[in-house]
């Protein structure tokens, strides 16, 4: 039920892919994904009420159908805050509720803090606060759970370099050599994605959107995501008095409780719900039941 989308020219380089989708005169949520460099993906449109909601889903910059696909060049943080103010204004929406997952959590509060006033509500999931502290840990800290992965991960950096493992990656995956930049690139993804579950299973993703994660990411985690340290939990004063949900697996290794925890302690209208089946994963059963309970509450409680 996509009933409008296209390419929007947010600078010289980049132009975004958006999806309008569901009930034109619903409720706007706007979809952050994760990564960075996820993109959207069909299944994402199943935790929406097609019939109340009007969901705008994007791929942010270098990422899913967005153009160039994982360029960096001009690609940081506060490009892509700007990026949501511009889809805003072209949709000519006033004001919406913001959903995001991993790195969307980050940048969901991140938009908040810098917009307040557009903001109806937030649901987030599996919150990432984009400290260094995270970022080492999914570098070095997930090999204590998930050793399986984290071999198959460092397996091809040399003994020399395995100090500085996002290094390595950053560069190796700016490379000329295509082959060798996309047989790394799956292998970052298999790491991440190995680890998003309960249960640990071997994924592989390869091809261009893997490439695009990948790189985005060592991009954005190798210039701290391109905020001081610590900068979200100092400036949630700003959105703490709108309403929030925040779901959380209590399993979440790539993205562990205690940032969700502290996060609902200083936002004074948040609900924080630990699904104690959970991990990191949104696509979990009961990880997408609550995210889906959450959204249909917040939505309806708070537009009464």
């Amino acid at each position: 039920m996509t009933f409008n989308k296209g390419h929007l020219k947010v600078s010289t380089i980049h132009k975004i892919y958006y999806e309008d989708f569901g009930n034109r005169n619903g409720i706007p949520i706007l979809f952050l994904h994760g990564g960075p460099g996820a993109g959207f993906s069909s299944f994402h449109k199943k935790l929406f009420d097609a019939k109340k909601h009007r969901v705008i889903f994007f791929d942010q910059r270098g990422s899913g159908k967005s153009l160039p696909l994982a360029e960096l060049k001009e690609n940081n943080t506060n490009e892509l805050i700007k990026d949501i103010e511009k889809l805003r204004k072209y949709l000519k929406i006033d004001k919406w509720f913001i959903f995001g997952g991993s790195w969307g959590s980050t940048l969901a509060i991140l938009y908040g803090i810098a917009n307040p006033n557009r903001c109806l509500g937030f649901i987030l999931r599996g919150i990432f606060l984009a400290t260094k502290k995270e970022i080492d840990w999914f570098l070095y800290g997930m090999k204590s759970f998930f050793p399986e992965a984290y071999n198959n991960f460092t397996r091809k950096i040399p003994l020399n370099e395995k100090k500085d493992v996002l290094n390595w990656y950053y560069k190796n995956l700016n490379i000329s050599n295509f082959k060798t930049v996309y047989d790394l690139a799956s292998i970052w993804n298999s790491y991440e994605s190995s680890c998003s579950t309960l249960k640990y299973v071997e994924r592989k993703m390869s091809g261009e959107q893997s490439l695009a994660i990948a790189r985005i990411e060592a991009h954005y985690f190798i210039n701290n995501c391109f905020i001081k340290d610590g900068f979200i939990l100092r400036n949630v004063h700003k959105v703490k008095k709108i309403p929030c949900h925040i779901i959380q697996g209590r399993h979440d290794i790539i993205c562990p409780p205690i940032s969700a925890y502290k996060l609902s302690k200083i936002w004074s209208e948040s609900i924080l719900k630990i699904v104690e089946e959970g991990a990191h994963s949104g696509f979990e059963d009961c990880m997408f039941k609550q995210i889906k309970e959450s959204i249909n509450y917040i939505v309806i409680d708070t537009s009464r």
